[in-house]
């Protein structure tokens, strides 16, 4: 979502050359906010921002033109400050003294609660919780049945005693749902409500009525984050209507500019809590500042692509490839396959390799990504003898035409996946420096896998009758 925004504030950082004066400053920080004001960042915030950069940078400008790299002092500064303005410090859901904790989400029609309901259950169940759904959403059509198939499709109980669609009592429905939770034994209950087109009476009097019925622990605005400017007033909108205790996110992996999330904690004081990334119940994180705006400039964000690979990956294959780690030992075609079999269940590769530092300036590569591509190199490494998964280096041409017959790829292929491969072991020994999270070091040499050449016919050629030759022949 912030790719624009990312690319942008990465060209001013290379105009940042040698030693900076007041007037450089204040170029910077004016093309700062007009970067923000493009990505949807309300006016009023992304004024604030560009001057605290004035400030800050002008206040050390000496420190700045005495450290070796000027640049990199300007970049840690906006860097802090963005880390700042995206919230500080992570935010965590408070837990009721006596169970249940109740979650109260409220937002617009169209944010996607219903979706995050379900997305949220599942995150607390993953962690041990029992939550229950609750169908406080009765005007919407069919709003009551799309949580009830939200619930089936992640295994959570819904209480709905009414049909929805204009029938029944939504206060009465999140009392009686409380008490339900009660009897039952459930440590949360999350209650969805009614959403509208626009910021009305009628909506806001509904959710203070539910909320003063159930007094809940959290109250969640969703906001659809592609809505832009519009996402952080009408979030201001509620605040002072309503009253909320934090945000959340929804279709942050959108094609928008990102500037609900620049502006949302800024214009409301509200924190961002969590962010839903994809379609999948498991698209869904905590949300933390200091990691989106490691994104945004251009840092990556190993610690959650650590956090994900340690829940895909089992935890005696992640050991055993620890163990290799620790004592030096090389990393191999066998610790590949169990990575591509993690790899599968994070999600998209695209979404991986974007977690990547300097992925902001592989757009190209991922854009043209094929997801496809895990399968066809599966099938190769499956092609191979275990000798040859645990020592490459006996991959000579004949073993290579054996393989490719196998898996059914061109020998070309076979070759790329070995040169990748090589990549992927030197990626191993920088991870003992600590810049590659354990269990993922082939994610980076997967991004550069191109997409396969359409099939093409040659004339035929004198095949020698050396196999090694002969292979050579083939995959040139």
């Amino acid at each position: 979502m912030f790719e624009a925004l990312g690319q942008r504030l990465s060209s001013l950082f290379s105009g940042l050359r040698g030693k900076v004066n007041e007037s450089d400053l204040k170029e910077f920080a004016a093309q700062i906010k007009i970067a923000l004001i493009d990505s949807d960042v309300a006016i009023e915030v992304a004024d604030k921002f560009s001057n605290q950069i004035f400030e800050k940078s002008k206040l050390i400008e000496n420190e700045i033109n005495k450290s070796t790299n000027p640049a990199q002092r300007i970049f840690e500064i906006v860097n802090s400050e963005l880390t700042q303005i995206l919230g500080g410090n992570s935010r965590r859901i408070r837990f009721a003294k006596s169970s249940p904790t109740v979650i109260l989400l409220t937002g617009l029609q169209g944010a996607g609660k219903t979706s995050l309901a379900g997305k949220l259950s599942y995150y607390l169940s993953e962690q041990g919780n029992t939550p229950l759904l609750v169908a406080a959403d009765l005007q919407r059509p069919n709003a009551v049945n799309q949580l009830q198939v939200v619930g089936k499709s992640v295994n959570i109980p819904v209480f709905a005693p009414e049909p929805g669609n204009g029938v029944g009592d939504p206060v009465q429905v999140a009392k009686d749902g409380l008490k339900f939770a009660k009897d039952k034994l459930h440590n949360f209950v999350i209650v969805d409500t009614a959403g509208r087109t626009g910021v009305d009476k009628e909506l806001m009097q509904q959710v203070i009525d539910i909320r003063d019925a159930i007094n809940p622990t959290e109250i969640f605005f969703v906001v659809d984050a592609m809505m832009g400017q519009d996402a952080a007033r009408t979030a201001k909108a509620f605040s002072n209507g309503v009253g909320f205790d934090a945000v959340v996110l929804t279709k942050l992996d959108g094609d928008a500019r990102g500037g609900a999330a620049l502006s949302i904690v800024e214009l409301t004081g509200k924190p961002i809590i969590f962010a839903a990334t994809g379609e999948k119940v498991s698209d869904f994180e905590l949300f933390y500042p200091e990691r989106m705006s490691s994104r945004i400039l251009g840092l990556g964000d190993i610690a959650t692509l650590a956090e994900q690979a340690k829940r895909a990956m089992p935890d005696a294959a992640s050991k055993k490839l620890e163990d290799k780690f620790v004592k030096g030992e090389a990393f191999t075609f066998t610790d590949f396959l169990s990575q591509l079999e993690a790899m599968k269940s994070m999600g998209s590769m695209s979404k991986l390799i974007g977690l990547l530092p300097g992925a902001s300036g592989m757009k190209k590569q991922l854009d043209n990504f094929d997801e496809s591509e895990l399968i066809r190199t599966r099938a190769i490494i499956e092609s191979m003898t275990p000798q040859e998964r645990n020592d490459p280096k006996v991959l000579n041409g004949s073993r290579r035409a054996r393989i490719a017959k196998g898996s059914g790829r061109a020998i070309s292929e076979i070759n790329s996946l070995v040169e990748r491969f090589s990549q992927a072991q030197k990626m191993m020994k920088q991870m003992r420096n600590g810049s590659l999270p354990s269990g993922m070091a082939g994610v980076a040499g997967l991004g550069a896998m191109p997409k396969p050449k359409p099939h093409q016919t040659f004339k035929k050629k004198s095949r020698s009758g050396n196999p090694a030759k002969r292979a050579a022949q083939e995959g040139s």
